[in-house]
This record gives C-alpha cells, sequence and structure tokens, in this order.
C-alpha cells in the first residue's frame, strides 16, 4: 500500500509491538525508540496507551507482550473452529506415534506456524507459534503452495530462492517439480532442507470459512526414521488433514 494511505498512528503501534514480538526479554523504552525512530514524547504516549489496554505489559524496567493480544490473536483460531479440529485430531495422532504435529497457514511466500501438539519427547524444531519460514523450503510450504496453480506459485515467491541449508531447493524449476509430484500423492515432503538431521511430512487440508489456506506436518529427526516408520507416518499425516479438511 502507498505510503499515502498509511495511517501513522497504526504504524506506530505495529512497530512497537513488532519490537516487543521479537524479543526474548523485556525492552526497555530507550531501546524501543532506538529500534522505531519515535521520539520520547510520542513513545510513552504510545506506550501508555497500550498499557492501559493490555496490549503490552511492563516487566521490570521494560515492556512484553500483553496478555490481551493473546486473547485477540487467538481467535484466529478459534472462529472458524480450526483449532478445535486440529487439536482433536493432533492429540489422537501423537498418542499413536509420539512425534509433534504442527498446523500452519501459508502467508504471502512464508508459512506461520499457528498450532502445534508436542509429543512426549523432545525434537529439535523451529516452528514457535508466530515463527516464519520461506514456504518454498519446508514440508508445510510445499504442500500450501501446491494447492495453487504454478502461476500463482511463481507469483508469490521471489525470484531468489534462499537457501536455508545446503539442502534447500533454490531453483524454481525444481521447485515446481516437486510441486506437481505433491499435487500426485497428496504428499510434501522435506529433509534437512530447514534443520540439520530432521526430516517433516506434510499435507494440505483445505481452505477454512474463513479464507486461511491451511496444512498439517509432522517432524522428527532421520534418526528415529526408516521405511516403515515413514510409511506409516505419512499415511498418518495425509489421512490427518483429510479428517481434518472435513469438518471444516
Amino acid at each position: 500500500m502507498p505510503d499515502a494511505y498509511e495511517v501513522p498512528a497504526l504504524k506506530r503501534i505495529h512497530d512497537i509491538l513488532d519490537v516487543l514480538a521479537h524479543a526474548q526479554a523485556p525492552v526497555r523504552a530507550a531501546a524501543i525508540a532506538e529500534q522505531t525512530g519515535l521520539s520520547r514524547s510520542t513513545l510513552y504516549l504510545v506506550l501508555d496507551s497500550l498499557e492501559r489496554r493490555r496490549w503490552i505489559e511492563k516487566r521490570a524496567d521494560g515492556y512484553i507482550i500483553g496478555v490481551t493480544l493473546f486473547e485477540l490473536g487467538s481467535a484466529y483460531v478459534r472462529h472458524d473452529q480450526l483449532q478445535e479440529a486440529f487439536r482433536h485430531e493432533a492429540a489422537t495422532f501423537v498418542s499413536i506415534h509420539n512425534e509433534v504435529v504442527q498446523l500452519a497457514v501459508l502467508d504471502g511466500a512464508e508459512v506461520v506456524y499457528i498450532a502445534r501438539e508436542d509429543a512426549a519427547r523432545p525434537v529439535r524444531l523451529v516452528s514457535d507459534l508466530g515463527s516464519r519460514l520461506p514456504a518454498h523450503c519446508c514440508a508445510l510450504g510445499k504442500a500450501l503452495l501446491a494447492s495453487l496453480s504454478d502461476d500463482e506459485v511463481t507469483g508469490l515467491l521471489p525470484k531468489q530462492l534462499a537457501a536455508v541449508t545446503a539442502r534447500t531447493l533454490t531453483r524454481r524449476q525444481d521447485l515446481l517439480q516437486a510441486l506437481a509430484s505433491i499435487r500426485r500423492s497428496g504428499l510434501a515432503q522435506e529433509r534437512e532442507e530447514v534443520t540439520a538431521g530432521l526430516a517433516c511430512f506434510a499435507a494440505f487440508v483445505g481452505v477454512t470459512v474463513l479464507g486461511k489456506r491451511v496444512a498439517v506436518s509432522t517432524s522428527l529427526p532421520l534418526e528415529r526414521l526408516d521405511a516403515r516408520r515413514e510409511k506409516r507416518m505419512t499415511i498418518a499425516i495425509v489421512e490427518m488433514a483429510h479428517r481434518i479438511g472435513k469438518t471444516l
């Protein structure tokens, strides 16, 4: 959107919340001012207003994201019963396979993780809720991209596909070939394209009544994967995606 249509007050709020969302600890006002470029007088007025609405909260001498934003954000997966459907199916999957299950949406050329059901054992993941990954490199992203036409995919992706690891597909033609295979089989997968030693299998769920394009996946270390287990996991993830899709 052109700058002429930018609402300054909303931009200030967004910039502040973006700083807090990416911080690992409370952020002091001075640091927020430095990262956003806001004057101290403007910053303190906005901080006070956000704090009164509990969009942010004061911790020691800094600020963190507040509980009201969590409540508002939770509506993203609550209003179309997506979270309820996912939780039910994911709990069953974890009880059988003891591996994590993740739910993500497509946002432009990236996937955003919006729900996760953890297994009883640790796994090396980068899928914290709200985190993003380039769609071209992860199984969830490939499952979501495969639900689009090649022209739509080409229009979404940057000309240069970034390499997250040495195994990431960076040629558009290679990715389009992979997407064609996913459309035939219903299964997307990747090995070490995002994280060394980790494999991921994913399937497209569908488009919710509110227009969210969603997919589910499971991730596990290659050391826990053999041909028999891979077959069970891939069949299970595709079937789970189909069942969740039917509920939507």
